[in-house]
């Protein structure tokens, strides 16, 4: 099964940024922005990794990992601070923290530094699915080798058509916000990757047009939804 991780983030840009990072490379992510919403979230058995940001209001990182470690002992907990202070960081470990990260930071090192700790927590991590494959209307959609079917016609879609119709597909009739998408597939939101996106979503577009019932619906200033009808 897909591994299920807390995010706790009180930035709203940062937060969503990175739970749709996380998101397109296979996670469950639930993000909670305040300290307080992270633990009523929280429960032992549904989480395979808590990530924390420290600095949070009502509840700060720290005392949330402190009561989820009082909770579960054994849960695999990360923390992620503008604070690079050296006190801090022994707080973190004296806590149990199993890693504790810097912002900012390079997303790919994070992503690495997860699955080497769900490998050790997770024996069986290994073999755990990941949504790489995809139903919707009269399409199958395979991540991995980037093709779309609708009966026997197969297009190889380009590696950004591909990222970009997975984040489409794990968020299905939800809106995917403009900036979220630019953010998680070119790492930046200005006017040409914007431009760059809008082609790719035309591209997407022309691939649906045997299907009627597909749509990349455009919600004029904030951004896409998938809609099958």
């Amino acid at each position: 099964m897909t591994s299920h991780i807390l995010l706790v983030e009180d930035d709203p840009n940062f937060g969503a940024v990175l739970r749709d990072y996380l998101t397109i490379h296979g996670y469950e992510v639930t993000w909670c922005q305040d300290g307080m919403a992270g633990l009523e979230a929280y429960h032992p058995d549904r989480f395979a990794l808590c990530i924390l940001d420290v600095m949070m209001p009502k509840v700060d990182g720290f005392e949330v990992g402190k009561e989820i470690r009082h909770q579960n002992s054994g849960q695999p907990l990360v923390f992620l601070t503008a604070r690079s202070m050296k006190e801090d960081k022994v707080l973190g470990f004296e806590i149990g923290a199993d890693d504790y990260i810097t912002k900012p930071f390079d997303s790919e090192l994070l992503l690495l530094r997860i699955k080497a700790l769900l490998k050790r927590t997770q024996p069986d991590q290994e073999n755990a699915v990941n949504p790489e494959s995809f139903l919707f209307g009269g399409f199958s959609f395979d991540y991995r080798h980037r093709k779309l079917q609708h009966g026997d016609a197969v297009n190889r879609l380009s590696p950004k058509e591909a990222d970009l119709l997975r984040l489409l597909c794990l968020r299905k009739g939800e809106l995917l916000p403009r900036e979220e998408a630019l953010q998680t597939l070119w790492g930046e939101d200005n006017y040409f990757t914007a431009r760059s996106m809008d082609v790719f979503v035309s591209k997407l577009r022309k691939h649906f047009k045997t299907d009627p019932r597909v749509k990349i619906e455009n919600i004029h200033g904030k951004g896409f939804q998938l809609l099958i009808e």
